[in-house]
């Protein structure tokens, strides 16, 4: 199968800035989409930011023009920069990658542990 570990998060002031990592690992056949989502207690997770094999990449609004993401497909490595932190911003962040494991050569969703973000005021 396919494993995804994150890493990258802690706590930062407002206006600072982190950079997420994630990388996959296992029996990769192919990756194709990758992205990051968040999610805080109580409330639905949310997509942050896609990125496709491609490069082609998208974010929801709120984060427009603060984060990036990127990908290092030699690498199987997602990236998300993160500036101008907002207190909102706070939230566990989990990686998302739709990859064909060599055993199944399936598509299939898969899902990092997550790694908690935390912007003080």
């Amino acid at each position: 199968q396919v494993q995804l570990v994150e890493s990258g998060g802690g706590l930062v002031q407002a206006g600072g800035s982190l950079r997420l990592s994630c990388a996959a690992s296992g029996h990769i056949f192919r990756i194709n989409d990758m992205g990051w989502y968040r999610q805080v207690p109580g409330k639905q997770r949310e997509m942050v930011a896609g990125i496709t094999s491609g490069g082609s990449t998208n974010y929801v609004d709120s984060v427009k023009g603060r984060f990036t993401i990127s990908r290092d497909n030699a690498k199987n490595t997602v990236y998300l920069q993160m500036n101008s932190l907002k207190p909102e911003d706070t939230a566990t962040y989990y990686c998302n990658a739709e990859a064909i494991a060599t055993s199944t050569l399936r598509n299939r969703n898969y899902w990092g542990q997550g790694t908690q973000v935390t912007v003080s005021s």
